[in-house]
């Protein structure tokens, strides 16, 4: 990365404290399976609402910053499919003429720091969602400024077992021991509809630390809402961003508890004629704006 490069992006530092809330649903689909269960679509036991991880959020935005900001400097990708992270660690090394040591950060802090700027100003994932980068070569640790909860249904979720066949096999034993009848039989779980909601939280004393700018802040939500657009799989065709609400506080320490806010956002089901809902249309989101705090703002995003 040039001086220029992170000059330009780091233009704007987060000052605000912000929360926010949002709403996806997929339609026939399993928005996040569970392969301690048979991929079976995530649920809580005891309530039957389904769940999704916030791991698999923050992979989606991964995937999407990826594809928008391919070769761009400050904007490569630490947690990505198949990579090697000591390999990510040796660059910030080479970068600032340093040895590493095993398992050991740079005896001088200078370059004990240096080495984790350099991961920070390089990985838009790293300054926004922070890293455990102590394997091996090691580049320290950050605290992400931004964080999501899991994500969970508004009502219970009925998961229902899709049995699937294939008609082609892997190999000749295998034709040979079917005697004509190529067809082997799977199955796979959807959730005929579900919407869920998940809080996030941006801190502006931890993105302060990381290098996370305003305008990271602006392609982290450009993320949240079209990433489901270019995430589509047999199990994921109709996933869809509904709705974004974000609380931005006029300080840094923030002028109202998190929890407080989140409160203000309600949901009401449409029809209470006791039939399940099957689309985003059945349901009403609403924000009381007359008990909203002094001192934050809200608005809209989607």
């Amino acid at each position: 990365m040039t001086a220029q490069s992170n000059q330009a992006r780091n233009n704007g530092p987060l000052n605000n404290r912000i929360e926010f809330v949002y709403f996806f649903d997929v339609t026939r689909g399993n928005p996040n399976g569970d392969p301690d269960m048979g991929n079976m679509p995530r649920m809580d036991p005891m309530t039957q609402r389904g769940l999704v991880t916030d791991v698999c959020l923050k992979r989606r935005v991964r995937n999407y910053v990826e594809i928008v900001k391919e070769g761009a400097a400050g904007y490569d990708i630490y947690v990505r499919e198949k990579a090697i992270l000591n390999n990510q660690h040796k660059r910030a090394y080479e970068a600032k003429g340093l040895t590493a040591e095993k398992g050991k950060l740079p005896k001088q802090d200078s370059d004990a720091r240096a080495v984790t700027a350099w991961m920070c100003e390089t990985f838009f994932d790293i300054r926004s969602f922070g890293a455990v980068m102590t394997t091996g070569v090691n580049c320290g640790q950050v605290r992400g400024p931004v964080q999501l909860t899991f994500a969970q249904s508004l009502e219970p979720l009925q998961a229902l077992p899709v049995t699937i066949t294939r008609m082609a096999v892997t190999t000749e034993a295998e034709a040979e021991k079917q005697q004509g009848d190529n067809r082997t039989v799977g199955e796979k779980w959807i959730v005929p509809y579900g919407l869920y909601r998940t809080h996030g939280f941006i801190s502006p004393h931890l993105a302060r630390r990381s290098g996370f700018s305003e305008d990271d802040l602006t392609l982290f939500w450009q993320a949240l809402i079209n990433m489901f657009d270019h995430d589509r799989s047999a199990a994921r065709g109709e996933m869809a961003a509904r709705r974004l609400l974000v609380f931005r506080h006029d300080s840094s320490l923030g002028n109202a508890p998190a929890h407080a806010l989140f409160d203000l956002v309600g949901t009401r089901k449409k029809a209470e004629n006791g039939q399940p809902a099957r689309g985003f249309s059945d349901y009403e989101i609403t924000l009381d704006e007359e008990r909203l705090p002094t001192g934050v703002t809200w608005e809209a995003l989607l």
